[in-house]
C-alpha cells in the first residue's frame, strides 16, 4: 500500500543505533522463535517412517499426524497477535517456549498415535506464535535503515533451525544404524530426535528474559520512560526521543487496537492490504516448499535412494537454504522486496519444472533412470535456494512491515493463518497426491509458482526503507 505520509521529523528513517551489536542481539534472541520454528516443523521428516513403522499405518493416516501440528499453527497464528497487544510481545514468547518444552517431552514419549498427535498439535500452537511474534517483534524495535536485514533474522533463524533439526536426525539415525526404530536412550530413535527439541526451548524461554519488551506496546500501556530508553538503545540517542514517542503516540491516539472488524471491507469482506498479506502468505506456501522439509526423506527413500543418503540429501537441502537465506539477507535492503520475490518465483518454476519431468520417468528396479535422477536432486536444491533468496525472506519481511499501525497485529495473525491452512493443506495431500502421480503433484507447484509473478507484480507494493508509521 502506499502512502503520502511525511518522513518522520524526528529522524526515525535515518536512526543508526549507538551499539549495533546490542540490537543484533536483541534481533537474534526474538528469533530465536523462528529457530524452534523451523526445528519442530522438520524435525518430524527424520521420524516419518518411524512412526509408520511403529503405529502401522497408512499415508493418509500418516500424512494427518503429520500435518495436523499445522492446525495448531493456525491457531497460535490467529491468537498470538491480539494476546501480544493484551500482555506484551515478551510474554507472548516466554507462552510459545513453555509449549516448545513441553510438546518436545511429549513428542518423545507418547503412549499412543492419538497422543503424539496431541503433543504435535501444542507444538503447533507455539509454531504459530513464533510466526507471528517474531517479525512483529522485530520489526517494531529495528531501526528502519536495518529493518529489511534484521527482519531477515527470522527466516535466517528458521533455515537454520530446518538445517540442524535434518543433521540432528542424520546424526542419531546413524547412532542407531540406520533405523529409525532403533533403540537410543531407551526409546526408538525418532523419539530421540522428536525430543532433542527440548533444548533450544528451554534456551529460548531464557533469551526472553534478556530483550526488552517492544517499545510501541510500552507507550501503549502508559510506561513512555522505559520506552524512550529502549529508542534510545536501538534507534541510537542522536534522534529527537520526545518527538519519536510523539510520532508514535500520534498514530496510536488517531488509531485503535486492531480488531477482526478492522480487517473488513465493503466489498470483498477483508480490506484490499489484507488480501495481500493472505496472498504473499497463500503463495509462500503453495508452491510446495514445506514438501521439502517434511517429507524429503521419504521422497528420496521412494525412488530408490537409501535410508542414510536420504537423511543426507535433507541436509544438504537444508544447507542451501541457509546460503539463499543469506544472499536475501545481504540484498532485501539494497534491491528490495519486490525484485527478490519475482526472481525467485521465476526460479522456482523452472525447477519445479525440471523436477515434474524428472519424477516422470518410470522407475527402474524400484528407482529413477541415472538422467532423471541426477536432474532431480540438482532441481531440488535449485528451487530450495531460489524459494530461499526469496519468498522465505520476503514474505516475513512484507508482513511485517506493510500493514498500517491500525491493523498491523490482527492483520499479520490472518495472513499467518492463512499461510498455515495452505501449509497444511500441502502436507496433508502431499503423500496421496505423489501416490497418484508424483510427476502431476510437481507440475501443481510449478503452476503456482508461475502464477505468483502475476500477483506480485499486479498488488504488492515496496516497503524497503519506510518507518511502520508511514504505512497508511
Amino acid at each position: 500500500m502506499t502512502s503520502t505520509a511525511q518522513p518522520p521529523a524526528s529522524g526515525a528513517r535515518a536512526a543508526h543505533p549507538d551499539h549495533l551489536g546490542h540490537v543484533i542481539f536483541i534481533t537474534a534472541a526474538a528469533a530465536m522463535g523462528g529457530f524452534l520454528f523451523g526445528y519442530d516443523s522438520s524435525v518430524i521428516n527424520g521420524a516419518v517412517e518411524g512412526i509408520r513403522g511403529k503405529y502401522d499405518v497408512g499415508s493418509a493416516t500418516l500424512a494427518q499426524v503429520i500435518a495436523i501440528a499445522l492446525i495448531g499453527c493456525a491457531i497460535g497464528a490467529a491468537t498470538a497477535g491480539r494476546l501480544a497487544d493484551r500482555i506484551g510481545r515478551i510474554r507472548v514468547m516466554q507462552i510459545a517456549a513453555a509449549l516448545f518444552t513441553i510438546s518436545a517431552v511429549g513428542s518423545a514419549l507418547p503412549f499412543a498415535l492419538w497422543d503424539l498427535a496431541f503433543w504435535r498439535v501444542l507444538g503447533g500452537i507455539a509454531i504459530g506464535m513464533a510466526s507471528v511474534i517474531g517479525p512483529a517483534y522485530i520489526a517494531e524495535v529495528a531501526p528502519p535503515a536495518y529493518r529489511g536485514r534484521l527482519g531477515s533474522f527470522q527466516q535466517a533463524a528458521i533455515v537454520i533451525g530446518i538445517a540442524v533439526s535434518q543433521l540432528v536426525n542424520w546424526g542419531i539415525l546413524n547412532l542407531a544404524d540406520g533405523d529409525q526404530r532403533g533403540e537410543l536412550l531407551g526409546i526408538e530413535a525418532w523419539q530421540v530426535m522428536l525430543g532433542v527439541m527440548v533444548v533450544p526451548a528451554v534456551l529460548y524461554g531464557l533469551l526472553s528474559f534478556a530483550i526488552p519488551e517492544s517499545p510501541r506496546f510500552l507507550i501503549s500501556v502508559g510506561k513512555v520512560d522505559k520506552a524512550k530508553a529502549i529508542l534510545a538503545d536501538v534507534e541510537g540517542k542522536h534522534i529527537d526521543l520526545d518527538l519519536r514517542v510523539n510520532e508514535i503516540e500520534l498514530a496510536m491516539r488517531s488509531e485503535h487496537k486492531s480488531t477482526f472488524k478492522d480487517l473488513l471491507g465493503s466489498r470483498f469482506g477483508f480490506l484490499p492490504i489484507v488480501w495481500v498479506g493472505i496472498g504473499l502468505s497463500v503463495f509462500q506456501q503453495l508452491v510446495g516448499i514445506n514438501v521439502a522439509f517434511y517429507y524429503s526423506a521419504t521422497l528420496w527413500q521412494s525412488v530408490g535412494i537409501n535410508p542414510s543418503d536420504s537423511f543426507f540429501y535433507s541436509f544438504t537441502t537444508s544447507i542451501i537454504n541457509i546460503i539463499g537465506t543469506v544472499i536475501a539477507m545481504i540484498f532485501v535492503d539494497r534491491i528490495g522486496r519486490r525484485p527478490l520475490a519475482l526472481i525467485g518465483s521465476a526460479g522456482m518454476a523452472l525447477a519445479l519444472a525440471f523436477e515434474a519431468w524428472a519424477f516422470s520417468a518410470d522407475l527402474i528396479d524400484g528407482k529413477l533412470p541415472h538422467a532423471q535422477g541426477v536432474v532431480a536432486l540438482i532441481a531440488a536444491h535449485v528451487f530450495v535456494l531460489f524459494f530461499a533468496l526469496s519468498w522465505g525472506v520476503v514474505v516475513w519481511v512484507f508482513l511485517g512491515e506493510m500493514f498500517p499501525n491500525r491493523l498491523r497485529a490482527a492483520a499479520l495473525g490472518v495472513a499467518a493463518s492463512a499461510q498455515w491452512i495452505a501449509n497444511w493443506a500441502i502436507t496433508a495431500s502431499f503423500p496421496s497426491l505423489s501416490e497418484w502421480n508424483l510427476s502431476g503433484t510437481y507440475m501443481i507447484y510449478t503452476f503456482f509458482a508461475v502464477l505468483s509473478i502475476p500477483f506480485v507484480l499486479k498488488f504488492v507494493k515496496e516497503t524497503k526503507g519506510k518507518a511502520l508509521e508511514e504505512m497508511g
